[in-house]
């Protein structure tokens, strides 16, 4: 993430024709781009839509189905406890995917807010800098696992079992991947403050909520956006990993690093069972940082320029 998108500003964007036809070209002229689009959006159709399609329940137990390979019956095979594998990936899917969007939105809203008062105001400039250096320097997977060891209880006895820990690993994935956003805004504007037609807003009485608003807000959107692509693909891993560690969902509440924790110990006996949830990790994270890719490059304005 630290590669930030060059801030594609007013004055840099094309005075005529239609900027987002513009930019949708530059996005196709990016061949990683489109085929991670393509995967990533096989990938959420499969998994939304798939269930309704293979109607087999993820949580249904089948003894007698036990730790088969793939067949028609069960394309993905089955888990020790005749769980149909294929079900389980979709269901996980869903989970991860959510916990993904959710705590992606969370580090975007807060470092948004942090990047922006920080390199808008000189006063909360200081101050909130080295608060992300505090963030930055904090050891983060120490840091998660003492979180979610000290209110996973907490949570679960308030929200149930799967909403309390769904609020937990969103809140904690959320409030410890804000920093890079935090940085990259800011920069972005540091430059776009000291435009003329920001100085215009001021001298006219502009209120500077507005200004923010109307005029800073948009012009810095091209690193929030990249910023949120990469911030799905990072809050997936990280679920994956803390579930992967016997920290995340519950058994009976499947995610991807949930399957990958419970098929390790099958591994010799049914390779197939981690096979499926790392391959869905891998291409849904590689798919989502080529899409992040290419709207980098996208919203470069020496290519909005042509």
């Amino acid at each position: 993430m630290t590669d930030a998108a060059i801030p594609t500003t007013l004055a840099t964007r094309p005075k005529s024709g239609n900027f987002w036809l513009l930019l949708w070209r530059q996005f196709r002229a990016h061949p990683g781009g489109v085929a991670g689009l393509i995967v990533f959006s096989f990938i959420v159709i499969a998994v939304y839509v798939g269930p309704l399609i293979h109607t087999i329940d993820p949580n249904k137990i089948d003894i007698k189905a036990k730790n088969q390979g793939p067949s028609f019956a069960h394309p993905f095979g089955t888990d020790n406890l005749g769980h149909d594998m294929l079900a389980q990936v979709m269901a996980g899917g869903q989970i991860s995917l959510a916990v993904g969007m959710t705590a992606m939105s969370l580090a975007l809203l807060v470092g948004t807010l942090v990047g922006v008062l920080s390199g808008y105001s000189k006063k909360l400039d200081g101050p909130l800098m080295r608060i992300t250096d505090l963030f930055l320097a904090l050891p983060l997977l120490p840091l998660l696992l003492v979180i979610i060891m000290l209110f996973r209880d907490t949570l679960r006895a308030a929200f149930g079992p799967e909403t309390g820990i769904f609020i937990l690993i969103v809140f904690v994935i959320g409030i410890t991947s804000w920093m890079h956003t935090a940085r990259i805004v800011r920069g972005d504007v540091l430059a776009v403050k000291s435009q003329e037609y920001i100085l215009a807003a001021k001298s006219s009485g502009m209120r500077e909520y507005r200004i923010i608003l109307k005029h800073i807000l948009p012009n810095v959107m091209s690193s929030i956006m990249v910023s949120a692509t990469l911030g799905i693909a990072s809050a997936i891993i990280t679920e994956s990993a803390l579930s992967f560690l016997g920290l995340g969902f519950p058994s009976d509440f499947p995610t991807w690093g949930r399957l990958l924790f419970d098929g390790a110990n099958f591994l010799q006996i049914n390779p197939s069972r981690v096979l499926w949830p790392g391959l869905a990790i891998s291409l849904t994270v590689l798919s989502v940082n080529y899409i992040g890719d290419a709207i980098r490059d996208a919203l470069d304005p020496r290519a909005l320029k042509h």
